[in-house]
């Protein structure tokens, strides 16, 4: 056999071609096999560390047991409602000299607030004063509120006295010059056999002797009063106290967080804040319609705190917060969907989901008809946060807070 012979009887060996980046059949069918039971192996333990956490987060109780509510779209913020910065004009007065100036009212040129601590005080030549407390013990926390009380609603009355609705203890009037306090009506006293455990705003008669105010919740109290929003509890009244006789009625019931009230300047109807229905009623309590009640305005573009006159003839409204449109309101997508509500309560504190809250600082002027007159922004919040109260005197608007560390002042010159 010749040498070339010998080459044609020998076994052709074929190339193995490499696939998958270099790997052979072989290796690429173990490293799928190992992917698989890598990927099996995640996914139960995945599942069986999710499934657990899922069913103790099920156990677990909610502080809210919520229904479903429905909001019409928030109005667009185009034309009147149109953004601005005008409230990035304010200044910050007494910068951490007090926390919460929820409510704001003026004895000629000396001003008066309650503060989240419990007090009432007077700013006057510069200088902040206590002149009345109405609970006592520490207060520094929110668990120590119902002992030292929260000053929330506070009125000029017409003998150069104050009034003042306490969240806790009920309805005081203070002589702020002899520093004399006296309670009016007690929150332990049922009224037609409910407890009044949120007592809010107020706004007297010009002869100071009816008192119309809001009691938000029967079940809530001040310091829950996100759970009170998140619930849509509709426990809420309005309520008129007779100075003169001690008589209390309810003259309207099942309201969501009634909040901020205002008599109006014939002094024939109230108008009372529906905090989570963002709308503001109205009832009558003299002429031909008393005993009345309708809306005044619905589906505002945020959710109302308190009212209080304008110089023009109509009223100024603080917005606690803004429902979006362009934008995302939390509140509005939340409220058809109860059963999101009940897990994050679950998970979380109060405090937690506040940080969540956009800072968007809003303040309408309504007219006498509610009409949206004018708006106020401040969209990041960078110079007013959280208003609660627009007080208007002198040619200023000073503009109350539920928690900021400061009180805010903007010249109407300004604006």
């Amino acid at each position: 056999m010749g040498e070339a012979d010998g080459l044609r009887q020998r076994r052709r060996v074929q190339p193995q071609v490499a696939a998958d980046g270099g790997r052979t059949p072989e290796a690429r069918d173990g490293s799928t096999f190992s992917g698989r039971v890598f990927r099996v192996t995640f996914l139960m333990l995945a599942v069986s560390l999710i499934v657990p956490l899922l069913g103790a987060i099920m156990l677990l109780d909610s502080p809210i047991d919520p229904q479903p509510l429905s909001f019409k779209e928030p109005p667009l913020l185009l034309g009147v409602l149109q953004p601005n910065t005008k409230l990035r004009k304010a200044e910050r007065l007494f910068e951490n000299q007090l926390v919460g100036p929820e409510s704001i009212a003026n004895i000629g040129d000396v001003m008066f607030t309650g503060t989240l601590d419990g007090r009432v005080i007077k700013f006057e030549s510069g200088e902040v004063e206590t002149i009345a407390r109405f609970g006592s013990g520490p207060c520094k926390t929110q668990d120590d509120e119902p002992a030292c009380g929260r000053p929330l609603g506070i009125r000029a009355g017409p003998n150069g006295t104050l009034f003042v609705a306490d969240a806790y203890k009920g309805l005081f009037e203070v002589n702020p010059w002899k520093r004399e306090v006296k309670l009016l009506l007690s929150s332990d006293i049922p009224i037609e056999g409910r407890k009044m455990s949120f007592v809010n705003d107020l706004t007297i008669t010009r002869d100071g002797r009816k008192i119309y105010f809001t009691d938000s919740s029967s079940k809530w109290q001040r310091r829950d009063y996100l759970l009170l929003v998140m619930e849509g509890t509709d426990d809420g009244r309005l309520l008129e106290y007779d100075t003169e006789t001690k008589e209390v009625k309810v003259l309207l019931d099942q309201l969501r967080f009634p909040n901020g009230v205002q008599l109006s300047p014939a002094e024939d109807f109230v108008l009372v804040a529906e905090t989570t229905m963002a709308r503001i009623r109205r009832f009558y309590v003299s002429g031909l319609m008393k005993g009345g009640a309708d809306l005044f305005v619905e589906n505002l573009p945020g959710f109302p705190d308190n009212i209080r006159p304008s110089s023009s003839g109509g009223y100024w409204v603080g917005m606690s917060a803004i429902r979006s449109n362009p934008g995302f309101s939390m509140l509005d997508f939340l409220s058809e969907r109860p059963y999101i509500k009940r897990m994050i309560f679950k998970l979380f504190s109060q405090e937690t989901v506040m940080k969540f809250m956009p800072r968007y600082s809003l303040v309408l002027e309504l007219s006498d008809s509610g009409a949206v007159q004018r708006s106020l922004h401040d969209p990041d919040g960078q110079v007013v946060t959280y208003v609660s109260e627009v007080h208007e005197h002198g040619g200023y608007l000073y503009l109350g807070s539920f928690r900021a560390p400061f009180l805010c002042r903007l010249s109407l010159q300004s604006v």
